[in-house]
């Protein structure tokens, strides 16, 4: 007798699951370029589950990241309300920003490679983490707190350049070095 759709569904919801958390932890590991038969093995499946849930690496890539872009984007309405000014709320979101970002291996240079199958990813980020920051932006200027001129996607981008890290420059310098854009953004009074 055949398993009922649900069960079918559930299971491979769970399967689906474990990829994504295998792939996860894998890309932080080695990097988005890691061999898929890692990321497999690691799940417990065979590298022909992961085709069949993700066809292409790029496909792979975005499920894992939509979480965490979905989850930093939710977290800036929480911290201007959480946060004493919504500079300190600007600065929090940005050190989580950061966070996403250095330890995610290779996942700059891969939304800068030029792979179209990574735009949509590339795409998310923008649709949702720039308005985000946007948001915190607009509290901060009409609070007094930002250099005018300042906006969410040269900003973000900036971040982004400065949390490419190699051999010489690893996170605690990224770290300061953002730490100082933000400094440099801040209306003194």
């Amino acid at each position: 007798m055949p398993e009922p759709a649900g069960v079918r569904q559930a299971q491979a919801q769970r399967t689906r699951s474990g990829v994504l958390a295998a792939a996860s932890a894998v890309f932080v590991d080695q990097g988005v370029q890691a061999p898929i038969r890692d990321i497999a093995e690691r799940a417990g499946v065979g590298v022909g589950t992961i085709y069949r849930n993700f066809p292409t690496r790029a496909d792979l890539v975005t499920a894992v990241y939509r979480h965490q872009i979905d989850t930093c984007t939710a977290l800036a309405p929480r911290l201007l309300e959480e946060s004493a000014s919504p500079f300190t709320a600007l600065t929090r979101w940005v050190d989580a920003f950061v966070e996403f970002l250095v330890t995610k291996h290779g996942l700059g240079a891969a939304l800068g490679s030029g792979d179209p199958g990574l735009e949509n990813l590339h795409a998310l980020m923008l649709d949702t983490l720039v308005p985000a920051c946007a948001t915190l932006l607009d509290a901060c200027a009409a609070a007094g707190e930002l250099r005018p001129g300042i906006t969410a996607y040269t900003l973000m981008r900036a971040i982004g350049n400065l949390c490419i890290t190699g051999p010489d420059y690893d996170r605690t310098e990224a770290e300061r070095m953002v730490a100082t854009l933000l400094a440099g953004c801040r209306r003194t009074a």
